[in-house]
């Protein structure tokens, strides 16, 4: 269960010094005692009643006002319920180190044919969308049933300069967008430096029936950063499964091994500087076999997804048949407000009713 105004649950402060206040009248009473000759007297004339009779109205008062406060929060009770269409939008690093040979015959060729494989098993009305990135991102394929049009796409990937994951994950985002219209497009960073206003966060444990896959055998060194645009797939109830793809030897050199993607990425100057990013020459740097594990981990933990290793084409089969289909489910939020409500007022109401009971008016 999650709330949608967590600010009112500050005023749950306020049932302590309730009953704290309550205690302290009870001691306060006890100061002003009137002193009898005779103990016996006293309690042959006052009734004697029970803690129970005493404490319980309010007891249930407090508990009343517990429940108000959390009707005040707009809890939300989450559910899952199959849904008979869901969207994967597997976003594939084209970056030029995807060429290197340390994987036969090339990562971006190993990457194919997983990605193929992967197509192919899927059943049908299942979407897919493939998104390619280098230096920029574009939907090469809008999320789709129909496979020879996924596999056309799979097949005529390009490759480009640099690595801009986050640009992936947003353009993801955005090919969801497309086929989902409970989903928002992702902001810019023109759009975020305007002040544009972000979309309604969905309840936490409440995801969209899609998720996104990233592969990728680089550091992001383009684009927006990765944890950013993670952020805004949070928002939109979006998982985020990140592989990280190579050998631990890396590579010592970059083939060309298809043609180039020519578009808004940025050119290496200073150098032999490809996609890979920093370390992306065959491992050096501050990163292993030139992946940024750690920003990759993060990303999946952040969107309460997972991040997979892959050193060969086996590993790579291996990491998308476990890939958790079953997860892709559409949640539905159902607010519980009238619930709570309702419960305080009773409960209210018994505690008021207990004490002119228990407790009558004098006459």
């Amino acid at each position: 269960m999650d709330v949608l105004w967590p600010g009112f649950l500050a005023l749950l402060g306020f049932i302590p010094l309730a009953v704290g206040l309550y205690i302290w009248m009870l001691r306060r009473r006890r100061r002003y005692a009137v002193r009898y000759s005779s103990l016996s007297l006293l309690r042959a004339a006052v009734p004697r009643r029970s803690s129970l009779r005493r404490h319980l109205p309010f007891a249930l008062f407090a508990v009343a006002l517990t429940s108000l406060v959390m009707a005040l929060s707009r809890p939300v009770a989450i559910a899952s319920v199959p849904y008979g269409q869901a969207t994967i939008v597997l976003a594939i690093d084209v970056s030029r180190s995807m060429c290197a040979t340390d994987i036969e015959p090339n990562r971006l060729q190993a990457a194919q044919k997983a990605a193929l494989s992967f197509i192919e098993r899927q059943q049908r009305g299942m979407q897919i969308g493939i998104v390619a990135f280098a230096g920029f991102a574009e939907v090469v394929q809008p999320p789709t049933d129909d496979r020879d049009a996924l596999r056309a796409a799979v097949e005529g990937l390009l490759v480009g300069y640099r690595t801009a994951i986050g640009s992936g994950i947003l353009k993801s985002i955005d090919a969801i967008a497309e086929v989902d219209p409970n989903v928002a497009p992702s902001l810019s960073e023109r759009d975020l430096a305007r002040g544009a206003p972000r979309p309604t966060p969905v309840p936490r444990g409440a995801y969209a029936p899609a998720i996104i896959v990233l592969l990728t055998d680089g550091a992001s060194n383009a684009g927006p950063l990765p944890l950013d645009a993670a952020q805004q797939a949070v928002e939109r109830g979006l998982r985020v499964y990140t592989i990280g793809f190579g050998t631990e030897r890396g590579a010592t050199s970059f083939p060309y091994c298809g043609p180039q993607l020519a578009g808004r990425e940025p050119m290496p100057s200073g150098g032999p500087f490809f996609g890979g990013g920093m370390g992306g020459m065959g491992g050096g740097g501050r990163f292993r076999r030139g992946i940024d594990e750690e920003t990759l981990k993060k990303v999946a933990e952040l969107t309460d997804a997972q991040y997979y290793s892959a050193e060969s084409a086996g590993e790579l089969q291996q990491v998308f048949e476990s890939l958790p289909m079953h997860l892709i489910t559409k949640h539905e939020t159902t607010e519980v407000s009238v619930v709570f409500a309702g419960l305080g007022a009773l409960l209210a109401a018994l505690a008021v009713t207990l004490s002119l009971a228990w407790q009558p008016l004098p006459q």
